[in-house]
Order: structure tokens, then C-alpha cells, then sequence
């Protein structure tokens, strides 16, 4: 059986989930025979994931932290089974291949070591910038949104309406456009919402389809399980892009699409009905974010897709003296960060009296 682990304790709600999931899914008469197999093989069980696994996957908000902090979520660890992913485990756990990758030392996608225990980054430093609406780092690839409270009340026969400081976060990884069809850094808000969209090809996308395939459709319609948009498509105010599901849940976390933003199709599905026409939203690029909780300081660093910066130390470097944080942190431990690129909030935090030389020295150089 997967096993989770947060905290150092397995999560009795995935055990539950499974362990229903399979008593569901056999005849009575075979589940003495599973459950004395499991006992003598528990080891070796394969259980393969499937499309109804991940619908169910539940919607997690995060309480958002009084500022300065801006850390949520935290990390646990996973035990990888015969047949696992890391496709399928990322999926599950609102997570990417690359994403689990990136945190575990560039672990194999298909065949990652049966038994071994990985690192689940879910744990994020939130983007730098308001809190407000659709927030979406692309050099990240996760977006996160802001909800913010609407009251409605009645005063003297008027009806009128205010809204309040979102209490929550909730954060989807997302899949973007390549390098030839960048997604654009840009501020918009949400025009519209489409549930089974038609997509129709502009031309220049028609054309790379005749070439590449020698045929190509000129519309392909809403619920066409050709449809790469999807069941459910987010219409932004920004020509051309929207926010959509896709017909290949594994291009979520690569630069494989024509600019727009995919989401796997249990996340949109519940962005859709989070969302109204009207809210706020930014594309940013923030490579290198820094977090502080309690009294540490961390960084999240991640690669510079579109190759924006000349170089990520020089970039953190600038960021860490913008925010004042230079007396704080310790650059040997910032320059592994940069380095490793692992995507997971690493403590950075300055251990008693360092060299204030040699401190200095390690900001100037990643030598």
C-alpha cells in the first residue's frame, strides 16, 4: 500500500482511501484472499493508478500566514511502490514529475527505486506582490489563488456589497507555453468561464499542425477527447491566453503548450468553480523567492525558463539586499540553494557569529 508520511506518521486518510478504494473495487469472495496476500506480500503489492483516483483528489486550502511570514504548507515524504511513477505520484499529491524530480536529486521520471523514500515538495514560498486573485510564477509553473471574501448586506433598503482579505491560499501546478511560445509576464483579470470549450486553431498553429502531421483540423469540438483545452477553460482578458484543463494530464509541469496555462483536469475543474468573471490575476517571473517563517529565512530557487537573468546567483544576491535580508543569511548555504535549484524552501538562516569577512566575499562570488 502507498504509504505517506507527514510528520514523521502515516496519514490515516490516504491508508483509508486506498483500503476503500480496493474493497469497492473486488468481489466479497476475494477480499480474504487479497487481504491474506497483502499480509505476507505487503512489500511487493502493486495497486495502479487510474483517472478515478485522481478525480477524487481533494481541494486543499492553506491558511495564509500573518506577513512578514509568507510560508505555507509542509513538506512529508512518500515510499515508492512497484509500478510507481513519478508522473502518477506527483498527480496525486497536486505535485509534477519535474517538481518531485527537481526536490529528490533528478530521480528518474518512469522508474523511480521501488522502496525508496522521497521528499513531497509541498511546501512553497508564497510569490512576492499582493495577495490578491490569480497569482502565477512561471518560472515556478504552480499558480496560486486568493480568494477574497464578498459579503453581501442590506442598509437602509440598499444592498451592497464588500469584500475582505483572503484567509486562504489554494496553488495548482500548471503546464506552459515552450520557449518559441512563451508565456507572457502581464497583469489581466478573468472575462469569462466555458465548460467543453471548442478549440478552434488559429492559423499559425493550423500550419505547425499540417506540417508536422501532414493533416490538421481546423475546430476540434467541445468534450473531443482530441480537445486539448480540456473540459473547462478560464477566458482571460489577455488576447489569446486562457486557463484551461488538457487531454494530456502529464504536460503538466513542462513548456509543451502554445502560451496558454494547462492545469490537470481535477484542478481546473475546481479553479472553474472557485473563480468569477472579474477577479484580478498577474503571470509573474520569480525565479528565486525568499520565505521567512518564525524566526528563519529560506529560499526557493527554480530554473530561469525563459532565460531572463544573466545568472541566478547575481540575482539572488540583489533580491537578499533588496529585502534587507543580507545580515541574515548565511551565502555559503544561499549559494548551494542557487546551485541545487531543488524548488523546496531550504532554511538559509545566518548560525551564530559567522565571518562577517568571509560572509561578504560569498556574496560577491558563487566561487
Amino acid at each position: 500500500m502507498r504509504g505517506v508520511k507527514v510528520g514523521g506518521f502515516f496519514s490515516g486518510g490516504i491508508v483509508r482511501f486506498y483500503s476503500s478504494l480496493i474493497i469497492q473495487r473486488l468481489k466479497p469472495i476475494a477480499i480474504l484472499a487479497v487481504l491474506a496476500l497483502a499480509a505476507i506480500t505487503s512489500a511487493t503489492t502493486v495497486l495502479a493508478w487510474s483517472e478515478a483516483d485522481f478525480e477524487h483528489r481533494a481541494l486543499v486550502g492553506y491558511p495564509l500566514p500573518p506577513e512578514p511570514e509568507n510560508i505555507i504548507g509542509d513538506l512529508s515524504t512518500y515510499t515508492i511502490n512497484k509500478g510507481d511513477t513519478l508522473l502518477d505520484v506527483g498527480r496525486w499529491h497536486g505535485l509534477t514529475a519535474t517538481e518531485l524530480s527537481n526536490a529528490n536529486r533528478h530521480l528518474d521520471w518512469w522508474s523511480p527505486p521501488v522502496g525508496k523514500e522521497i521528499i513531497l515538495p509541498s511546501q512553497h514560498i508564497l510569490p512576492a506582490g499582493k495577495r490578491e486573485g490569480i497569482v502565477l510564477n512561471i518560472p515556478e509553473m504552480r499558480l496560486y489563488y486568493f480568494p477574497s471574501r464578498v459579503e453581501k448586506r442590506r442598509k437602509k433598503g440598499k444592498l451592497t456589497a464588500t469584500s475582505s482579505l483572503p484567509r486562504v491560499v489554494y496553488t495548482f501546478p500548471v503546464g506552459l507555453g515552450r520557449f518559441d511560445w512563451r508565456t507572457p509576464v502581464a497583469a489581466f483579470k478573468v472575462r469569462g468561464k466555458t465548460r467543453d470549450p471548442a478549440w478552434v486553431l488559429p492559423d499559425d498553429i493550423y500550419q505547425e499542425h499540417l506540417e508536422r502531421d501532414g493533416e490538421a483540423e481546423h475546430m476540434i469540438p467541445g468534450g473531443d477527447p482530441d480537445n486539448p483545452l480540456g473540459n473547462y477553460r478560464i477566458e482571460l482578458t489577455l488576447p489569446m491566453y486562457a486557463l484551461h484543463g488538457t487531454n494530456v494530464p502529464w504536460g503538466v509541469g513542462m513548456e509543451v503548450s502554445h502560451g496558454c496555462v494547462r492545469l490537470y483536469p481535477e484542478d481546473i475543474e475546481q479553479l472553474f468553480n472557485l473563480v468569477r468573471p472579474g477577479i484580478p490575476g498577474r503571470f509573474i517571473y520569480q525565479p528565486i523567492k525568499f520565505g521567512r517563517r518564525g524566526d528563519s529565512v529560506y529560499v526557493e530557487v527554480h530554473d530561469d525558463l525563459y532565460g531572463r537573468y544573466p545568472g541566478l546567483w547575481k540575482l539572488a544576491v540583489e533580491e537578499a539586499r533588496k529585502l534587507g535580508l543580507a545580515g541574515t543569511i548565511d551565502y555559503r548555504k544561499l549559494e548551494k540553494a542557487v546551485e541545487e535549484k531543488t524548488g523546496v524552501p531550504t532554511d538559509i538562516s545566518r548560525a551564530g557569529d559567522a565571518d562577517s569577512a568571509s560572509q561578504s566575499i560569498s556574496a560577491d562570488s558563487p566561487d
